[in-house]
Parts: structure tokens; C-alpha cells; sequence
């Protein structure tokens, strides 16, 4: 309990420098005309607002790193989050271009209509975006069932084998490190460790990448779990496992001070690709993978509902399941707000659990 002041003072640095940074990052970006154009209909209201903000999240564990050089867990996880951050970047750039501009329609007939796999009930707006739903709003223009209110933007993408084969390559950075030990939930599983990294910065990144799709809701759900497994790295006798989830919580609440609603600033994938890295290096680095996983329940529980809406075992009106709430009619605010809940409640849970608290 003696290091707790020091702590405390690792954790005010990277909040004050990653919020410095993120002024200075959203300037330049408004000066070079980086900005975001939301595919969602709901959120074209927030077209323009600067993307990439994830270097600042960057900048901000960098100085920390360069600070606390000696600390070798700390050093390769920002390493981590810098390689996956660059690739993020990549994808960042791609996006700016637009692939194509898709329609926007509303039921303006007096009974539900179907387009794709929509079901769209009188007055409800929907956007056209599969080639069955293309087909069938040639049907339902000519029945004057439907009408075109507006477009949207599309953006350029990475092929998903593309992406998945990217972060393979991050994991395999760490992988190349030799820093994690062989050894999961006190079983020596030996070179399986490989594919058990693989495996959890490929998921990682792409948990903390579906749910970036709210004002604040990534940053927030990343820094609630940091501080726990920060907590639990304390309270379980490993202090310099604590350390990057430490700087990890400083970093997503400085970033928030910008990005909580109304956003001024996203992270895009830059920042999306850098964390989710980031966390589960951190939890491979501190052996604490099974309590990282476990409080990020719940953006891991959004992509199972993303993966069984793709293999149409379910059917959402909007993906993923945040947009799903918005289109019900639950405003954005509130849906953030229930998500940093869901976690709150799932970290003390396990913290409980651990016989931590």
C-alpha cells in the first residue's frame, strides 16, 4: 500500500499528458481537414468531427514509457500498442476516401415493408446497403411504397482477411518478444501460448474496435476494466503488472475529456487498434489474462451478437448492437451510460469474486 501515492501520481501524468496531447492533436487535424463521415444515418450530425485521435493516446503512453524506460513490461506494451496503432492508422487513411454513396429511404406506406433483411415499420428510416436491398427499392419506389430522404457516404475498407491478417502480424510482435511465459491459468501449454496470443490480441482489438462507435464508449468501457485490473494486479502481490493498466486508465480518461458526448475529437482505428492491443498485452505481460478477459464482458458479448447477426442465426436492424439500441429509440447518451454500468457492475463482480474487495 506504500506505492499507492506513487500510483496515483503515474496515473494524474498520463491523464494530464494525454489530455495535452489531445488538444494538440484535434488542432492539427481540424487544420488538415481529417474528419469523420459516420455511415450511420442517426449520426451524420457529427460529420466532420476529426478522427484519428488515437495519436494522442499514443503521444500520451509514449512519454510515459520514456519515463519509466527501465520498466520493460511497460516499454513493449506501448511498443505493442505503437505497431498495432500504425496499422490502425492505415486503415484511418483508407477511410478517408469514399467507396460509395447509399441511399437513405422511409416507409412512407401505411404498413411495415421489407428491404434486405429489414423489416421496416411506417416512417422508420433505413439505409440501403446490400445488393438484395438495392433490388428490392427499385420494387418499392415503383409502389410508392417507400421514398429516398437522403445519402450516405460510405467509406472505403480494408478487406476483412486483410485486417485479420494485420493483426496477426501485431500479435506476432509480441509473440516475437519472448515476454509471455507458456504458461495460462497455471497450465505449461508450451508453443500453443502462440496461437493463445494470437487469439487474444485478434479479439481484443476487435472488441474494443466494434463498440468505438459511440461518443466516449470505447475510452470509458477501457479504462472502467484498466483500473480494475490494475486493482487486482495490486491487491495480488504484482505491482509491475499494475503499472500499464495504470497508464492505460490515465490514457483513456485523458482522451475522454474530448471525446465524452458531444465529441470533439474520435479515436478512429488508430486509437481503436492501439488499445485493444495495449490491454492485452498488459494482461499477457502481468499474467492476469483471465481477469482481463473477463471484465471486458461486455464489448466481447457485443461481438458475439455482431457474429451471430453475420451468420444469421439473429437479425439485428443495425450492427452492431449499440447502433441496434439507438435505432430502438434509446439515446446515445443513455446507451454509454448503460454500457460503463455493465462494466462497472462486471469488475466489481469479479473483484468479488477474486476476493479483492
Amino acid at each position: 500500500m506504500s506505492n499507492i501515492p506513487v500510483e496515483i501520481f503515474i496515473f494524474l501524468l498520463a491523464f494530464i499528458s494525454t489530455a495535452f496531447f489531445t488538444l494538440f492533436i484535434k488542432k492539427l487535424l481540424k487544420y488538415a481537414d481529417v474528419k469523420d463521415n459516420p455511415i450511420v444515418t442517426e449520426h451524420s450530425h457529427k460529420a466532420g468531427t476529426p478522427t484519428m485521435g488515437g495519436l494522442a493516446i499514443l503521444l500520451g503512453v509514449l512519454l510515459l514509457a520514456c519515463i519509466f524506460y527501465t520498466d520493460k513490461s511497460l516499454v513493449l506494451t506501448v511498443m505493442i500498442m505503437m505497431t498495432a496503432g500504425i496499422v490502425g492508422l492505415m486503415d484511418d487513411l483508407i477511410g478517408l476516401k469514399t467507396k460509395e454513396i447509399q441511399k437513405v429511404i422511409r416507409n412512407i406506406s401505411p404498413n411495415p415493408v421489407e428491404i434486405g433483411r429489414l423489416t421496416i415499420k411506417t416512417g422508420e428510416n433505413a439505409r440501403v446497403t446490400t445488393p438484395k436491398a438495392k433490388k428490392d427499392l427499385e420494387n418499392l419506389l415503383k409502389n410508392n411504397l417507400v421514398e429516398i430522404t437522403g445519402e450516405a457516404p460510405i467509406k472505403s475498407e480494408i478487406k476483412e482477411n486483410e485486417k485479420i491478417l494485420a493483426q496477426i502480424l501485431v500479435s506476432l510482435f509480441l509473440v516475437a518478444s519472448g515476454a509471455v511465459g507458456a504458461s495460462v491459468l497455471g497450465f505449461n501449454i508450451g508453443l500453443l501460448i502462440i496461437p493463445v496470443v494470437i487469439f487474444g490480441i485478434i479479439g481484443s482489438i476487435n472488441s474494443v474496435n466494434l463498440i468505438d462507435g459511440m461518443d466516449g464508449l470505447a475510452a470509458g468501457i477501457l479504462a472502467i476494466a484498466s483500473a480494475a485490473s490494475a486493482i487486482f494486479a495490486i491487491s495480488t502481490g504484482n505491482p509491475s503488472g499494475s503499472l500499464p493498466f495504470i497508464i492505460l486508465t490515465g490514457a483513456c480518461l485523458g482522451f475522454l475529456v474530448f471525446n465524452r458526448y458531444p465529441a470533439s475529437i474520435f479515436m478512429g482505428d488508430t486509437g481503436a487498434f492501439a488499445l485493444g492491443a495495449g490491454y492485452m498485452t498488459a494482461a499477457f505481460l502481468g499474467d492476469i489474462v483471465y481477469f482481463a478477459v473477463i471484465v471486458i464482458a461486455v464489448p466481447i458479448f457485443s461481438v458475439i451478437v455482431s457474429l451471430l447477426h453475420r451468420a444469421h442465426i439473429i437479425k439485428l436492424p443495425v450492427e452492431p448492437l449499440h447502433h441496434t439500441l439507438h435505432y430502438k429509440g434509446l439515446s446515445e447518451k443513455k446507451i454509454v451510460l448503460l454500457y460503463w454500468a455493465a462494466t462497472i457492475i462486471v469488475c466489481l463482480i469479479a473483484l468479488y469474486g477474486y476476493k479483492v474487495l
